[in-house]
Formats: C-alpha cells, sequence, structure tokens
C-alpha cells in the first residue's frame, strides 16, 4: 500500500491511468457508469484511479491508494480541482461510494448549485445542514465566507467514522421553467439514503446552496464531485437519468 504522497511521481499524467475514451452508455436498466476519468470535463486536476484506498496509517487526517483502475482520487494533496460531469442531466437518480479522512470535506452537487454535503461527522448530536448528507447553507464570500442560515439537516446522523467506504443513493428533480425561462416549480432532493438509513423525502430546494444561492437556476446541469475541499475517494458512481435528459 503505498502512500498517496509517493504514488504521485507515477502519475505525472493522471488521465494516463484513465481508460481510453469510451461514450458513456447506459446498461439495460438505464444506469450509466461514472467511475471513470473520461467520464468527467477536462481539466481534472490531480484527480487519479486506484484499485484500492485506506486511511494512511501514518496521518488520520489523508488517504493512501495504490494505483489502479476502479475508484477516483483526489490527489496526492486532497485538494484538487472539482469533478464535473460530461454528461448533462435533468431529472436523475445517483448512486454514489465514498471515503473521507478525519475531518475531510467534500460534496455531491446536482446541476453544480444543489449541494448534499460530505463531511466527516461520525458521533455528531446536533446536525445541520453542513452535516454529512446536509443539504449545504447559503452562503456569502463577503466580508469572508459565511453561512446565512443552517441549510436543511439530514433526520439522523447515518455517517460512519472516518476511513470507512459509505454509500449515498439520492433523487433529484431539476427546477420546472416556463418558456420564458421563469422558474415555476422549484428543485426538489425526492429522497435521498445515507448508508441505509433514509435522511431526506420530497425535499423543495427553494434556492441553490453556499454561495450560488443567487445565481439563476438552469432546467438541466452537470453532476459535481467536490475535490477542493479534503481528502476524498469515490466509487460505482452511476447516474440514471429519469426524464427529459439530453
Amino acid at each position: 500500500m503505498r502512500v498517496l504522497r509517493t504514488v504521485l511521481p507515477l502519475l505525472a499524467l493522471p488521465a494516463l491511468l484513465a481508460l481510453s475514451p469510451v461514450p458513456t452508455r447506459a446498461d439495460p436498466d438505464g444506469w450509466l457508469d461514472l467511475s471513470r476519468l473520461d467520464a468527467w470535463k477536462a481539466p481534472q486536476g490531480e484527480w487519479f484511479l486506484a484499485d484500492s484506498v485506506k486511511l494512511d496509517p501514518k496521518n488520520p487526517k489523508r488517504l493512501s491508494a495504490t494505483p489502479g483502475k476502479s475508484i477516483l482520487v483526489n490527489g496526492p494533496k486532497g485538494r484538487t480541482r472539482d469533478l464535473v460531469s460530461k454528461q448533462v442531466f435533468r431529472d436523475v437518480e445517483v448512486h454514489l461510494e465514498f471515503m473521507i479522512p478525519k475531518g475531510s470535506n467534500s460534496g455531491v452537487k446536482f446541476e453544480e448549485l444543489y449541494e448534499i454535503q460530505i463531511l466527516d461527522s461520525y458521533g455528531k448530536k446536533k446536525l445541520t445542514g453542513d452535516d454529512c448528507g446536509g443539504i449545504y447553507p447559503r452562503a456569502e464570500n463577503k466580508p469572508r465566507y459565511h453561512h446565512i442560515d443552517e441549510g436543511i439537516a439530514p433526520r439522523v446522523n447515518a455517517c460512519r467514522p472516518a476511513g470507512e467506504w459509505q454509500t449515498l443513493d439520492a433523487i433529484f428533480l431539476a427546477p420546472r421553467l416556463d418558456t420564458s425561462g421563469k422558474k415555476v416549480a422549484n428543485a426538489k432532493l425526492v429522497k435521498a439514503v445515507l448508508n441505509g438509513q433514509l435522511i431526506h423525502e420530497n425535499v423543495e430546494l427553494k434556492t441553490p446552496t453556499g454561495a450560488n444561492w443567487v445565481k439563476k437556476e438552469p432546467a438541466q446541469g452537470r453532476l459535481l464531485l467536490q475535490g477542493d475541499h479534503g481528502p476524498v475517494a469515490f466509487r460505482n458512481i452511476r447516474v440514471r437519468p429519469l426524464s427529459g435528459n439530453k
């Protein structure tokens, strides 16, 4: 098992580990596999593919990995560019597994705007949208980045300890726009399940999350995996378009 810092010299160009570009195709049940680097837009920063990931035994705030083909890891430093899908989605069902070390932070954003938070929240009693599985709070960048509400907390704390694989399943409905582009229905998180426990059901997303809440909401957009807030690994990333997708 090699620590990420020592793996980097083998991966001067992380994209070299990706398979040859292949169009993203649905399986018989309609699921698209996004567990490949070629499913994500360039530039991809220092993301690379691994076969195994675990906590760094020398530093529980880091991950260690061995190069391979099945797990996406956000570089040797655990901070790199966000991944943005090549494909555009409207209503969509997402399944993925993630691992974070102690104190780390990531997220999944529908249409690059609506975030389900990934955070090391294991054992926390009082939850907000800034905890694992939460719908991230609205925020402002000035005078320094700060939340302006608490977001929407998950119903239960289903977060597992750092270094364990965790599973997120979610169904997202995009906002509805009329022919003039005016929003006539809010985006909705129909359901979200973290590690087998229901954390959200039929939650309206009145605005985008974070500092994006002031942005105009589109009828469709790309999936984003956050890579710039701390070490994270993703595997078994599957997306199933539900309606009206290109």
